[in-house]
């Protein structure tokens, strides 16, 4: 019997290890599947302007990684007494000037040098209404609670993603010929939206991820949204306010995830590290007890092969 409609996925065409560097950039949703990543210790980098929900402002954070610009004071605004940048979540912001523009800027770099390097590049939108800042004329990551007054407020067009996101990834594939790209778009609802509204921004999502799948060689679809929509239709799959993915949720997708892409030496490899990061964060009664001081040395001899052989680091 079948209790379950299943998304079905065709085998990719490329699989990650540990020689795969990886970039993400995108919504909480991408955020999630990074911090999965992290864990296992691959190669990645992860939304160095922060969580970013719209297309323009994925697109804009690459852009200041292609470009090699760096941020200026002009680029910064003062509001309800921090220095903030519409381009930034809000943990960049900082009470000084100087201060913030430090921590924009090395993030930044860091990604940069990570950039040139990649073999993936996973971006993840989650909604096409987007904020134009009326003093500027740019779409913005982060309103930061500046008046309302200051912004328009309107949807995405498929066609005006589609003719950023060509010219974008194909200046990117001159600098990175062998970059694969892999869209998804979150399943997490923007409800002040409304139901309406919120189907019609996802819908745009998809049909410019389609277009641009059909138009550039090596980009690719991920289907969580699809997964959540129609393999976990059950409100204990999201979290308390009903639209975000409990924990238990996200490791279903990330289980999807991992089956699909990941190669079966690499799966090996995680089931090995995730045992080390488990008894590292292993907390005894006794820390001087033989048992667990036997157990930190068979965990320190398997750390130290695992490092060697596939030049990760546990710190």
């Amino acid at each position: 019997m079948e209790l379950q409609t299943i998304v079905k996925m065709d085998r990719p065409a490329f699989q990650l290890d540990y020689s795969t560097r990886l970039l993400l950039l995108g919504s909480c949703f991408v955020e999630n599947i990074g911090a999965k990543l992290a864990y296992y210790k691959f190669k990645v980098d992860l939304n160095p302007c922060g969580i970013v929900y719209n297309p323009m402002s994925v697109a804009d954070t690459l852009e200041w990684l292609l470009s090699g610009r760096y941020f200026t004071p002009e680029d910064l605004l003062y509001n309800d007494h921090k220095w903030v940048s519409l381009s930034h979540h809000g943990r960049f912001s900082s009470p000084d000037q100087e201060q913030c523009l430090h921590q924009i800027n090395t993030r930044l770099e860091e990604a940069r040098r990570h950039l040139r390097e990649a073999d993936v590049l996973i971006l993840t939108w989650g909604t096409a209404w987007v904020y134009r800042h009326l003093a500027t004329g740019r779409v913005v990551a982060n309103c930061h609670k500046f008046p309302a007054a200051d912004f328009e407020r309107f949807r995405l067009q498929v066609e005006e993603i589609v003719r950023v996101y060509v010219d974008l990834l194909n200046r990117l594939r001159k600098w990175r010929p062998e970059l694969k790209v892999l869209f998804t778009v979150s399943p997490i609802r923007h409800w002040k939206d409304g139901a309406h509204g919120n189907q019609l921004s996802k819908a745009v999502l998809l049909l410019a991820i389609e277009r641009l799948t059909e138009c550039l060689e090596q980009v690719f679809y991920f289907p969580s949204y699809e997964i959540v929509m129609d393999e976990l239709r059950d409100y204990r799959f999201y979290a308390d306010d009903m639209l975000h993915i409990s924990s238990q949720g996200i490791e279903y997708i990330w289980d999807k995830f991992r089956t699909l892409y990941m190669t079966a030496d690499t799966l090996s490899w995680m089931k090995r590290i995730e045992q080390v990061n488990k008894n590292l964060a292993h907390r005894p009664a006794d820390p001087e007890a033989p048992a667990y001081r036997e157990l930190m040395q068979r965990t320190s001899r398997e750390q130290e092969l695992i490092e060697r052989e596939l030049r990760i680091s546990f710190s």
